[in-house]
This record gives structure tokens, C-alpha cells and sequence, in this order.
């Protein structure tokens, strides 16, 4: 049994061949693969493409999804072993993904950092408690991680350029009035470079480098295949040549729990909006965001609305890849 908690714990190969599979069933949508079988998606944050893009999926594979949300429609949870649960939860993680387990066939799960304390954040221990408590495999669906939407960005990319090996892919930093959760950086780090591509991280200074984790994978991946990971705060450096902006807005590490302090800094970056003047300096390059997006803040009408623009193909994706994922945990 295996779990799909980061694509850091899968191979290259391994990978695509989840991606080539969900070629296939982009062709032909309804595949009963998973007659009869359950999953339970676990939702401790909300969400509009996750939610819809597994329940729908599972369906299209004759499988069932059942929806929960602790606090709301199922007991609030704990998840600290030898906690003496005294406050607002009922259900402890031990008893909760063990059950599941004898219910389900698969448990997905999505839980945001608290954004208090990166150190005990990045440790992402909700996702692990239930891979450790389960007997069935356990799918993220957005942690401090977001794997599922790595597959996509990756699907839709091969689908537009075939292998991108050797390609610049530019993950930039956009101003947003509040700061976001890491993890599609993350990942949007981990699967290119993954995949064989020339990265660059643009941000507005060294405090918004992502965590040395996926930083330092980032630089064995890159370094692997020959390709290399650039890190910089020059706007027109990182735009120019470039075949893929990826674009996501991120709290600075070092303020983490501290956004006040922060804030000063952020507003004074609002120029790192990708717009038409910026992509004029890439090779035709390709924009995309994991949605959803703030218009005008993050990315201008024009690019997100050019031909270029990949964000809705990388969406529908969503339902593709993780019906690839979905039968392969199964079968496996």
C-alpha cells in the first residue's frame, strides 16, 4: 500500500505513467474501474475544484465519495497522541482513520497550515497522523503540499508542449492582500524540476525563498538531469526566454504568524503583477495559476484571458489526474 502525500516520494516514471493514464481517461470518462469502491474526502478547509473534481471523479468511475467536514457536519478533531481532549474535539485521528478505514477504500484529505508556527506547520502532521492511523491509502488534497494540482499543471503542460524537458518555467511571486498558504509553490517547484526543467523562482527577496525542503529537492532534481534552479528578484531576469509563468501569491516564511509585520512589505511589491508588458519578454510563454485567482491583483484580464492562458485546461485537469490516482492506489 501506498499513500499519495507528496510527489517527492514518487519517481519520475511513476509519475507520467499516472499522467498517461489520465490521457486516457480525459478520452473516455466513464471507465467503471472502481465499481463499488468508497472514498472518503476529508475537507478541514473549503474548496470549489478539489471537492467537485474527486466526487465527480469517483462517480465517473462508479465509485462512491462521501464528504466530510469536522467541526461541521462531523465531529471537530484531534490529532496530538496522549492529549487529554478536554476542549472542542470529540473524535481523536486514531479512532477517526482507523474506522474510515474499515468503511472506505480510499481517505483524502485537505488541511491548510494553521499559520501560527511554521516549524510545527511544516511537520504537516494532520495529512501523516491520518497515513499512520489508516489501512488504506491516503490521498492530500492540499496540505502543505498540493500534489493533486502538481498532476495537472504537469498534464496540461505535456498536452501544450510535449516533454518540456529543458524548458524555463518561472514561478513568480504576486502581491496578494492577504499572506497564502505555500504549498502550490511547493509544488509547482517539486514537479518541474522534477521534470526536467530549467526553474526559476522569482520573489521580492530572500524572505520569500520557499522552505529549504523543497528547496534543496528542488536543486537535486534540477542538478540530476543536467537543468538548473535560479533563484532571483529581478522581474525581467526571470521573464525573459521564459516558455511557462506560473504565477502564486505566498506569506514570507520568516514573518509566518506575523502578517502585520509583513504587510508593509507586500504592499510594496504589487508591481509583481504579471501582465502583458512582462510576458512580452518571454519566448511565447505559457501563464497559468492554480485558481482561484484575484484578477488585477495577482494577473491582469488580458493575460489570464489571452490563448495563452492555461488556467482552466489545468482545472478540468484536475478530474483527470485524480481519477488516474485514484485507480492506481486502488490497484496497487
Amino acid at each position: 500500500m501506498q499513500h499519495f502525500l507528496t510527489t517527492a516520494d514518487w519517481s519520475r516514471p511513476r509519475l507520467q505513467s499516472i499522467l498517461d493514464d489520465a490521457r486516457n481517461l480525459k478520452a473516455e470518462p466513464y471507465q467503471a474501474r472502481l465499481r463499488n469502491k468508497t472514498i472518503a474526502l476529508i475537507f478541514f478547509n473549503p474548496s470549489l475544484r478539489t471537492r467537485s473534481s474527486f466526487d465527480i471523479g469517483a462517480h465517473q468511475m462508479g465509485a462512491h465519495a462521501v464528504v466530510l467536514e469536522p467541526g461541521k457536519g462531523s465531529w471537530p478533531m484531534e490529532f496530538e497522541l496522549g492529549s487529554t481532549m478536554d476542549q472542542t474535539a470529540e473524535e481523536h485521528v486514531r479512532e477517526a482513520a482507523r474506522v474510515l478505514s474499515r468503511y472506505c477504500d480510499l481517505i483524502a484529505v485537505r488541511a491548510f497550515p494553521q499559520f501560527e508556527d511554521w516549524q510545527v506547520d511544516r511537520q504537516d502532521r494532520v495529512i501523516h497522523a491520518f497515513a499512520k492511523h489508516a489501512t488504506v491509502p491516503v490521498i492530500n488534497m492540499e496540505t502543505i503540499t498540493h500534489p493533486c494540482q502538481e498532476l495537472a499543471l504537469m498534464l496540461t503542460l505535456q498536452e501544450r508542449l510535449g516533454m518540456v524537458d529543458g524548458m524555463k518555467f518561472v514561478l513568480t511571486w504576486t502581491y496578494h492582500p492577504k499572506p497564502l498558504n505555500t504549498a502550490v509553490a511547493n509544488s509547482a517547484l517539486l514537479i518541474a524540476s522534477k521534470f526536467g526543467m530549467d526553474v526559476t523562482l522569482l520573489c521580492p527577496n530572500e524572505d520569500y525563498i520557499l522552505d529549504e525542503r523543497y528547496m534543496g529537492l528542488a536543486r537535486q532534481y534540477t542538478s540530476d538531469q543536467g537543468r538548473n534552479l535560479t533563484v532571483t528578484h529581478n522581474i525581467e531576469e526571470a521573464y525573459s526566454g521564459a516558455h511557462v509563468v506560473y504565477a502564486k501569491s505566498w506569506g514570507a516564511l520568516p514573518y509566518f504568524g506575523r502578517w502585520d509585520e509583513e504587510k508593509p512589505v507586500r504592499d510594496a511589491h504589487k508591481h509583481f503583477i504579471v501582465d502583458s508588458d512582462k510576458m512580452a519578454l518571454t519566448d511565447n510563454g505559457l501563464f497559468s495559476h492554480c485558481l482561484p485567482c484575484r484578477r488585477n491583483v495577482k494577473v491582469t484580464d488580458e493575460v489570464i484571458d489571452s490563448p495563452n492562458s492555461l488556467v482552466i485546461d489545468e482545472a478540468e485537469n484536475r478530474l483527470h489526474v485524480q481519477k488516474a490516482l485514484m485507480s492506481t492506489l486502488i490497484n496497487s
